[in-house]
């Protein structure tokens, strides 16, 4: 199937007649393609920026209008359940988006198209080419239709969560600081090893959680602090 064929194939998905079919074209433009092009402005980067604001705002008013009684720290923790970048990478694979993707010929070759930052940064460029084409009601039902199974398992409790991604995912709204994990503590044997680590943003630590393994005492820790930021909020 050529790339305009797979294109077509994202079209029929997506169930949108374009006014505008180069929003498209530009939404499944990597930036590595449009710097070997020498056009660096040509890319999906300004789309995805808009894309992401896009989601922020509908799924935040689904889930207000959809879970009155849950408190604002919980509507943020379910808010980044949903749009992280597993879930979103989720939905592109499902759209077929990473065989279409215009793409530089090294970041092809390494692996790009089923790269899970890459995806779900693309269906973020797509949503916003769907509200500069079609507006935010079209943009809301496109998002909210293609969501709409994630959104179900992750206020069933159906999902395991990853708190290290919805920790930063937060936090990276207020501040470009990443968050760092520390390990505070080893114990027990070598065959069975357990671990405390802390979740530190700014210089601040935010939680600590401990596990049989480095990844899982990190996760408790990143639990711990959005437990800690439904309380405080983030600074």
């Amino acid at each position: 199937m050529t790339r305009e064929g797979t294109i077509e194939a994202v079209c029929e998905k997506i169930g949108i007649r374009w006014k505008n079919i180069d929003l498209l074209h530009m939404a499944l433009t990597h930036r590595s393609f449009s710097f070997e092009s020498k056009d660096k402005l040509k890319n999906n980067q300004r789309l995805e920026f808009l894309g992401d604001a896009v989601l922020q705002l509908v799924v935040s008013e689904f889930l207000y209008n959809t879970c009155p009684s849950r408190t604002e720290g919980e509507l943020t923790r379910l808010r980044a359940s949903i749009v992280c970048e597993p879930s979103l990478a989720r939905v592109a694979r499902d759209l077929g988006i990473g065989s279409c993707l215009y793409m530089g010929r090294g970041e092809e070759r390494s692996g790009g198209r089923h790269r899970p930052s890459i995806l779900a940064d693309a269906f973020e460029a797509l949503l916003g080419a769907v509200y500069l084409d079609g507006g935010l009601e079209a943009a809301r039902n496109f998002a909210l239709s293609r969501l709409r199974d994630i959104i179900s398992d992750v206020l069933e409790g159906r999902v395991e969560r990853d708190y290290k991604t919805e920790l930063q995912e937060i936090l990276q709204k207020v501040s470009a600081s990443p968050v760092s994990y520390v390990i505070l503590k080893e114990e027990g044997p070598a065959h069975d090893r357990f671990f405390t680590a802390a979740a530190v943003h700014m210089g601040r630590q935010m939680g600590t959680g401990s596990g049989h393994s480095k990844k899982e005492a990190e996760q408790q820790a990143a639990r711990s602090a959005l437990e800690t930021i439904g309380e405080w909020g983030p600074e």
